[in-house]
């Protein structure tokens, strides 16, 4: 219930690289990090899930099939 979210519920969104962006969305104050994808358009962002160490981060760049150097960070 409190842990994490598994790859099974971050499969159902639609990636599609023209039509999103990966990002990190990184809180100024507490630092806390978000994995998501942003609109190109609309600039809306789709969190899939909260970041705690590199090595989650790599685990959801290896499902989505992401280049780290591909992923920006928004504040």
């Amino acid at each position: 219930m409190f842990g994490r979210r598994k790859m099974s519920l971050v499969s159902h969104f639609p990636y599609d690289p023209a039509k999103h962006e990966p990002v990190i969305r990184s809180s100024i104050c507490t630092g806390e990090k978000v994995f998501g994808f942003r609109d190109r358009v609309t600039k809306d962002f789709h969190e899939v899930s909260l970041i705690r160490d590199h090595s989650e981060l790599k685990t959801y760049l290896d499902f989505f099939r992401i280049a780290e150097e591909d992923v920006k960070t928004i504040y």
